[in-house]
């Protein structure tokens, strides 16, 4: 398979003498803009680096899931699994191996993407609602496994008692969070431009291809399975350095970090922010729980409320409407 027709199968054809490929934004522009509004949002607001890095965190576990569910078109509600995994195995590394946070966060990824490398080879083989509801029955297996296997991760207590050394030997985790802040904010970049990179990547624009229309990528000679599960484990590992960082930053791992709440959580965040859109993963995370701290501080038991009907108004009305209705209001108050 020539590289020429996989881009003309995603539409990059030369067009006054440039490809479209060409056009797209360079990788480091993203990253750099989620840098910069994240530093500045640490300065201003110092007192809320615990929620800070919070929204991080999940703005890595929902763009894994986006490069799933936005790029390659696999419908997922299992995906915690992997971020489950990779708190897990970071926590149970601190805990009996080494504390080292770099090490850790290497270790979650390996467990993530080996998870999602795993299963992918057998879910991958079905699609549509069949591969939903089996990811769905691979996560609750390995919640049951965790549960189970008390020595290793504590079962219903959760795993506790790991120590993080201090980073790159020299900056120890404060109580007051600020080191865990910028620390999450540090990889959420890092993250941010690989996937960036992969995205704009022949391997990227194929994934997209398939998603737009598998059975023309298979007859241009794409190697679609192999592709899907390559994105499927990168995916995996991504969620799995997510997991880790929580594991690190919180100093516990729970149960609720495998279970079926936390993917339906992740999805409900890329839905607000739009799929297959980095920028929008990291946006639907932010406004997600932010939302979830503020509406829940104030009404604990009705807090889901305000998220469906945010959730409903993101579905119903699209976003170039909305804009162009915002836009008319304003010109006409001029």
């Amino acid at each position: 398979m020539n590289t020429m027709a996989l881009f003309r199968a995603k539409g990059t054809e030369k067009v006054d003498g440039r490809s479209q490929q060409g056009r797209l934004a360079p990788a480091w522009r993203l990253p750099l803009i989620v840098l910069v509004l994240g530093l500045a949002t640490c300065v201003v607001a110092p007192e809320q680096y615990g929620l800070l890095t919070r929204v991080f965190i999940m703005s890595i576990a929902v763009l894994s899931l986006d490069l799933v569910v936005g790029y390659a078109g696999l419908a997922t509600l299992g995906h915690a699994a992997m971020f489950g995994v990779g708190a897990y195995a970071a926590g149970i590394f601190a805990l009996k191996v080494y504390g080292d946070p770099i090490v850790g966060l290497i270790v979650g990824a390996v467990a993530g993407g080996m998870l999602a490398f795993v299963t992918g080879a057998f879910l991958l083989r079905y699609s549509g609602f069949t591969f939903l509801m089996l990811t769905v029955a691979v996560a609750q297996m390995v919640l049951s496994l965790a549960q189970k296997a008390r020595g290793w991760t504590g079962g219903d207590d959760g795993l506790s008692g790991f120590m993080m050394t201090p980073l790159f030997g020299v900056w120890s985790f404060d109580l007051e969070g600020r080191l865990a802040a910028y620390y999450t904010l540090a990889t959420l970049v890092v993250i941010l431009y690989i996937a960036k990179r992969v995205s704009n990547s022949p391997f990227g624009l194929g994934v997209r291809g398939i998603h737009e229309n598998r059975a023309r990528m298979a007859a241009l000679g794409t190697p679609v399975y192999l592709r899907l599960l390559a994105m499927y484990t990168l995916g995996g590992a991504i969620a799995g350095v997510a997991g880790a960082l929580s594991a690190q930053t919180t100093g516990v791992v729970g149960l609720d970090s495998l279970s079926f709440a936390l993917s339906a959580e992740l999805l409900v965040m890329l839905v607000l922010g739009g799929t297959g859109n980095l920028l929008g993963a990291v946006v639907g995370a932010g406004v997600f729980t932010v939302l979830h701290h503020t509406a829940s501080s104030i009404n604990p038991y009705h807090w889901l409320f305000v998220v469906g009907g945010m959730l409903m108004i993101v579905v119903l009305v699209k976003p170039r409407k909305a804009w162009d209705w915002l836009r008319s209001r304003l010109g006409a108050k001029k």
